[in-house]
C-alpha cells in the first residue's frame, strides 16, 4: 500500500471551470486558514483503501493512522510506502507488528499514487467552494473518501500507473 496524507478545509481553491463563451464565472472566495488532514494508504493493485481524517499531521497522529490500516487488514501483513515526512520517521511513532515502512526517494510525490486521489477529491469536491465552518468541510472531505473507499475500481484507476514511465531517467 502507498500511504501520504493532505491538507484540507476552509481556503481558497479557485479552479477552471466550464462557462458558457462571454460569460465570466463566478467563484466563491475567502481568506480564512483553517485545516483538518485527511490521511489515506492506497492498494493500487486491488483499489483497497483506508482514510481517516485527524486534526494535525505529527507522529501521534501518524501512530493513529498506521494502528487503523492494521486494525482493517488484520490477516495481512501490510507494506506501507510512504514519503520522508518528518513524523513519519519520529522515535515516538508506534508501528504495528504486522506491517513495515519504505520510505520513497526524497522530494518525488510523483511516484506516490495516493496524490492522484488527492488531486480528485480537490476536483470533484472541494474546487470553487467556499465553506462556511471547518465542520462543513470536514463534511464534505468525508462524503469525498466514503465515496472512494467505497469504489475500488474507481481508486485502483486512479492510482495505477506504470513505474517503469514514472522514475525519471536522471534517477539515481
Amino acid at each position: 500500500m502507498f500511504q501520504d496524507e493532505a491538507r484540507f478545509g476552509r481556503r481558497q481553491d479557485p479552479r477552471r471551470c466550464w462557462a458558457p463563451p462571454g460569460v465570466r464565472p463566478r467563484v466563491a472566495s475567502q481568506f480564512i486558514r483553517e485545516f483538518t488532514h485527511a490521511y489515506a494508504a492506497v492498494s493500487p493493485h486491488d483499489g483497497a483503501m483506508v482514510s481517516l481524517i485527524l486534526p494535525v499531521a505529527r507522529a501521534d497522529a501518524m501512530t493513529l493512522f498506521l494502528a487503523e490500516v492494521a486494525r482493517r487488514h488484520p490477516d495481512e501483513r501490510v507494506l506501507l510506502v510512504l514519503d520522508r515526512a518528518g513524523w513519519h520517521g519520529a522515535n515516538d511513532l508506534v508501528i504495528p507488528a504486522t506491517m513495515r515502512l519504505v520510505p520513497l526517494p526524497a522530494r518525488s510525490p510523483e511516484l506516490n499514487p495516493v496524490e492522484h486521489l488527492w488531486e480528485e477529491v480537490r476536483e470533484k469536491w472541494f474546487a470553487n467552494r467556499a465553506f462556511a465552518t471547518l465542520d462543513a468541510a470536514e463534511d464534505q472531505l468525508v462524503d469525498a473518501l466514503r465515496t472512494l473507499e467505497g469504489d475500488a475500481s474507481r481508486v485502483a484507476s486512479l492510482a495505477g500507473f506504470d513505474w517503469i514511465t514514472a522514475i525519471p531517467l536522471n534517477a539515481p
